[in-house]
């Protein structure tokens, strides 16, 4: 049986095929089932574009660019007499439409995601106290060895690794009324199917494939919201985008609105551009990865984009990770930024690269009317049974 559309449909993309061929167009459909104009269009340009992706896309490769795709190298041969013999084009995906077809499957999949149910607060927590989990550069998903970085690293250790010290930083911290797990990004060690930079398009060493790394990322971040919501009365989550999961953060953003969208004490900050930033009281916090501006001009950047809350605070500090290492808190105008080290190994790259760095997490606790009150770390030599023996 030849091969049409229908078989490379999602059952929502299935049930609009099913609509235009009951009511003769899109457009006549759209207005039957009650959507807005180009609902349907739209869903079935997505729809022949994954189709052209998996080598299904009539009259495209034959004439012209498969949808979703950009032409590339085109090589030529000619005949004695300069004719054209015959031609062999190169196409690749169409990153900016890629994106765009992301954004719309994660619109199509968020209506089947069951939502997290309302839980009840914990019953004492201190009103004017906020604390902030700092993860960054976790890069899930990447293999290191031993004998190269120093540490083993896989999905399995890195799963690990990171409930067993969010449950160590959680239980050292104090009960402040607010929890903010800040995860200043490249929590995802490559952006896609293939194991890949996304923009420079450099090969890294991966422990999966990218679906299974997905469902660990997915279960690690419930579990830790899950566990901070035991603790306190409100729980705000950044998910935050880094330079090696340009595409993922959005995903994870996406998927933590709908799943904790009935949870009122659960908020994700959200934005268009890789830079936040969140109010407590008279203090102000700041976030950004570190790849798209120096640190050196942060501050003055974020006394311009968020001049409301720069205004309305006292006591402002900056985070940032990117790097893997580690500078203490270093004063700018008006703000004190701090960069985050990893609780990552170092992967081959960095490993014969020469670099070397402590790896730690961190919880820092602020005052709605003081600033920075109290901070504690974890590194994994914290969670091991020798440590806790000798401690």
């Amino acid at each position: 049986m030849a091969q049409t559309l229908r078989d490379y449909a999602t059952p929502l993309q299935a049930t609009y095929l099913d609509a235009v061929e009951a009511h003769g167009s899109q457009r006549a459909a759209e207005r039957a089932l009650g959507l807005a104009n180009d609902t349907i269009g739209s869903a079935m340009r997505r729809l022949s574009a994954a189709a052209a992706r998996r080598g299904f896309a009539p009259g495209h490769f034959n004439d012209g660019v498969a949808p979703g795709y950009l032409m590339g190298k085109v090589t030529v041969q000619r005949g004695a007499a300069g004719e054209i013999e015959r031609t062999w084009e190169r196409q690749s995906p169409d990153q900016s439409r890629a994106m765009e077809a992301m954004l719309a499957a994660v619109e199509e999949l968020k209506a089947d995601i069951p939502r997290a149910k309302p839980s009840a607060a914990p019953v004492v927590t201190v009103s004017s106290l906020l604390t902030q989990y700092t993860l960054t550069d976790y890069h899930l998903g990447m293999r290191a060895w031993a004998e190269e970085g120093g540490a083993d690293w896989n999905l399995a250790i890195a799963e690990d690794l990171l409930t067993r010290s969010f449950e160590y930083l959680v239980a050292a911290a104090p009960r402040a009324r607010v929890g903010l797990i800040c995860q200043l990004g490249d929590f995802m060690h490559f952006d896609g199917l293939m194991p890949v930079t996304p923009t420079s398009r450099h090969v890294v060493d991966a422990a999966g494939h990218y679906t299974e790394i997905v469902r660990v990322a997915i279960r690690c971040l419930r579990r830790l919201v899950d566990h901070a919501l035991t603790k306190h009365e409100r729980v705000v989550i950044l998910a935050a985008e880094g330079n090696h999961d340009i595409a993922s953060s959005v995903w994870m953003r996406e998927l933590l609105k709908t799943l904790y969208e009935l949870e009122p004490r659960v908020e994700v900050l959200d934005s268009g551009k890789p830079f936040y930033a969140y109010q407590h009281g008279a203090t102000m916090l700041a976030f950004h990865h570190g790849h798209g501006r120096k640190k050196e001009t942060l501050s003055a950047y974020f006394a311009a984009a968020f001049s409301t809350m720069w205004g309305a605070t006292r006591y402002r500090y900056g985070h940032s990770g990117h790097y893997h290492h580690e500078v203490v808190v270093k004063e700018e105008p008006g703000m004190k930024w701090t960069q985050h080290p990893t609780l990552a190994p170092n992967d081959s790259h960095s490993a014969r690269g020469g670099y070397v760095s402590e790896r730690q997490a961190s919880a820092t606790t602020y005052s709605d009317r003081t600033g920075r009150v109290f901070e504690t770390v974890v590194t994994p030599e914290m969670l091991t049974d020798d440590f806790r023996t000798a401690a």
